[in-house]
């Protein structure tokens, strides 16, 4: 979008100057030809006042053309009444002045005056002729003394000289215009797009977990507005969340009254032995029951993008479920990172995770079956893999709360939240010998 708005504004201001730049070069070649022709015709002028005013010599009037600008491309010639030339003279035919005598009227048609004279100043005035290479300013000028002819010669290249230095100036403020123009786009870009490109970064924040992430609100009014909507749609998901949270810790503490019944009935009972086994696994529902009040009710801002080292906890969780792994004789095979891995999962949904994937081995495979906990890196993120030599996993266990095998149907469920609130995902898949292999994929902090 930047790009598209720095390309209309250069595409506007290259409008607006082609539109003026182009006529005005058109016209500097007319222009120019028309100063230097204005000049010749002042310089005729006056020569010709010099020459009615000052009743000059010939040898003066040599001494004052030698003072003017004498070139191959510009010069001054008088023809004197005696017929005389002093520089170079033109023939110009029929269309020039020719005066053949002193007080007569040239063959151009110049009228005498009450005294007979040529009229000069303001009476008569030069006239430029179209001559070979070039062009011509006329003047005759009638004294006292007799007829002079001036004629001031300026050449083709002389009448087009500066046309060049027009078109680069011309071409040169162009260029500054467009360059202004941007500049100009730059900066409007950045106060739009700017904006937006912020706004639609902590959208992706927020989309990604990180509800802390506020957009700006400076900018053109209309995206300051949208900043402002985001900003406090981020607060209202704040809120919607620790409501939740108390919620789902109310509800678990009020699980701690019938637990702490089933407890003191776990201990009434007469065996010794089956009192053991029963509190063992009171107790260990009681500690998953404060895990879960206290993942509830932590922090408000822990944990929207939370972290923990994947080969600790995972090395944690293959050890406690070695014990039954062995009453059960089956052979086990851990992989794992000589490293700490860190992982965008809190230390408490990843063990619950792996903790859901072990349990599906043991209550779904026979005893005596064989898996493999593997953890390796996978840029950005990790993989970890949990693989048996068991029956497989049917498809349909992957749906939430379905299950073939009479269990709960979440295990599957909670390993695969688990990965995609890490910003990856789960795989299953079957081994050569007809086992499951479920892969998790999990995104870096």
């Amino acid at each position: 979008m930047r790009r598209r708005i720095l390309l209309l504004v250069l595409g506007i201001t290259a409008l607006v100057v082609l539109a003026f730049a182009i006529p005005l070069a058109i016209l500097t070649p007319s222009v120019v030809t028309n100063n230097a022709q204005a000049k010749a015709l002042d310089q005729a002028r006056a020569v010709g006042l010099y020459l009615q005013n000052g009743s000059p010599t010939a040898d003066q009037i040599s001494s004052y053309l030698k003072n003017l600008s004498q070139t191959r491309d510009r010069s001054t010639a008088v023809q004197l009444p005696d017929g005389t030339t002093i520089g170079t003279l033109h023939d110009l035919g029929s269309q020039g002045h020719r005066p053949d005598y002193p007080g007569a009227s040239g063959p151009g048609g110049l009228p005498n005056d009450h005294n007979g004279n040529l009229p000069t100043g303001g009476g008569a005035q030069p006239q430029m002729v179209s001559v070979p290479g070039g062009k011509v300013a006329e003047l005759a000028v009638g004294t006292n003394s007799g007829a002079y002819l001036v004629q001031v010669y300026v050449s083709s290249g002389a009448l087009q000289s500066g046309v060049g230095k027009w078109w680069a100036l011309i071409a040169g403020g162009s260029a500054a215009l467009l360059l202004i123009g941007l500049i100009g786009g730059e900066l409007l870009t950045r106060r739009i797009v700017r904006p937006l490109l912020d706004t639609a970064q902590t959208a992706h924040r927020i989309s990604a977990g990180d509800v802390t992430a506020r957009a700006p609100t400076n900018g053109p009014r209309e995206i300051a507005e949208v900043g402002s909507a985001l900003n406090l749609l981020a607060d209202r998901i704040d809120e919607l969340i620790a409501e939740e949270r108390e919620t789902v810790a109310d509800l678990s503490h009020r699980l701690r009254t019938p637990l702490t019944a089933l407890r003191l009935d776990a201990e009434a009972l007469r065996d010794p032995v089956e009192a053991e086994r029963v509190g063992n696994h009171v107790s260990v529902l009681e500690r998953m029951l404060t895990a879960v009040i206290r993942a509830a009710r932590r922090p408000q801002r822990e944990g929207r993008l939370p972290s923990c080292d994947a080969t600790e906890v995972v090395r944690d969780r293959v050890e406690f479920w070695s014990a039954l792994a062995d009453d059960q004789r089956r052979a086990t095979r851990t992989r794992l990172p000589a490293e700490p891995l860190l992982v965008r999962a809190s230390a408490e949904d990843l063990a619950a995770a792996l903790d859901a994937l072990l349990e599906n081995v043991v209550a779904h495979t026979p005893e005596g079956t064989p898996y493999a906990v593997e953890l390796r890196v996978d840029e950005p993120g990790a993989v970890l893999a949990v693989a048996d030599e068991g029956p497989g996993i049917s498809p349909d266990a992957v749906s939430r709360g379905r299950s073939d095998r009479g269990s709960s149907g979440l295990g599957l469920d909670i390993a695969r939240r688990c990965a995609e609130a890490s910003g990856g995902s789960m795989t299953i898949a079957a081994n050569p010998s007809g086992g499951a292999h479920v892969e998790l994929r999990l995104g870096s902090p």
